[in-house]
């Protein structure tokens, strides 16, 4: 099956640039939906070129699996949230291999967002989302576009059900609606877990790039989100959660030492810079008495002698 690559129509004013690498990229609001027959099309594209990457990171190609990993979000319809955060953390992993930090934090970082955004759909995706669904349309993979069950599910009655000639039971129209909900009900509670594993994997592969990058700024990160991953542990595996319980136990000195580190390297740019200013007057940083508040961490400044 051919498949135009344009994306669907929307006003020039609906579109908008988004920094890329030497290029500009159009995203449309989430609000506008490839037909279910281009959706798979692109989805099968992208499933295609994420197979040849998941094989080169396998094979330790990482910065080819990188490149591969972009070429198939490029073809992933950008109100997929679920599947551009696969990607994302796909890519970040190839990053942790390759020692970039800052970019495996940035992925895992812009995964993590698109899981967010699949939990909190917008109103105007979920306003359009319930138009296709009242006007008979497909729906698309992402869970978003599936309609959320009302608290009670209808039961049929007796006078509801009814028999052929041959005295065989039918099944009414609300008993087929509540097998439908049913089966809606697992497929949600199985993307659900998707999520959560997906978020998972996003979250310890930067709080690992975090951890390595280090600073007192990365190294607090790293630290909240080994926390957030602790509501997690019984979806990670056994070596996942040694290294969580670990991190929570040795991060917080870890992150005491690069604070004081900061703090001492911040008081001597200071003082630099206050030598400058106070050399015209025949003074120095020296005339004056710096003493911390062990309480607090900070500084007061008196004058010596």
């Amino acid at each position: 099956m051919s498949i135009s690559r344009k994306r669907p129509e929307a006003d020039a004013a609906d579109t908008e640039p988004t920094p890329g690498k030497g290029k500009e990229e159009l995203h449309l609001p989430s609000a506008i939906r490839f037909s279910p027959e281009e959706e798979a099309a692109l989805l099968s594209e992208s499933n295609a070129e994420k197979s040849t990457a998941n094989d080169l990171f396998k094979s330790a190609h990482y910065s080819q699996a990188i490149s591969v990993y972009d070429r198939a979000l490029a073809s992933v319809p950008n109100y997929l949230e679920y599947d551009i955060a696969v990607l994302k953390s796909n890519i970040a992993a190839c990053h942790l291999k390759l020692s970039d930090w800052k970019a495996a934090i940035d992925e895992a970082t812009k995964s993590l967002e698109a899981l967010d955004r699949l939990e909190s759909p917008s109103p105007a995706s979920k306003d359009v989302d319930d138009k296709r669904e009242g006007s008979g349309g497909a729906r698309s993979s992402d869970p978003n576009n599936r309609n959320d069950l009302d608290g009670q599910l209808h039961k049929p009655t007796a006078a509801e059900a009814t028999k052929d000639d041959r005295g065989v039971v039918e099944l009414a129209d609300d008993e087929v609606n509540e097998a439908e909900a049913l089966e809606k009900i697992e497929k949600d509670d199985r993307r659900k877990d998707d999520i959560r594993r997906i978020r998972a994997k996003a979250l310890m592969r930067r709080a690992k790039a975090r951890s390595e990058k280090g600073g007192w700024g990365d190294l607090q990160g790293a630290l909240e989100d080994y926390q957030s991953l602790s509501p997690l542990s019984s979806i990670l595996s056994p070596s996942d959660r040694k290294i969580v319980n670990t991190a929570l136990r040795n991060l917080p000195a870890q992150i005491a030492v690069a604070k004081e580190k900061e703090m001492g390297e911040m008081m001597g740019k200071l003082k630099e810079l206050g030598n400058g200013i106070l050399k015209p007057f025949g003074l120095s940083t020296d005339s004056f008495k710096f003493e911390k508040d062990e309480k607090t961490g900070g500084y007061s400044i008196g004058m010596n002698g």
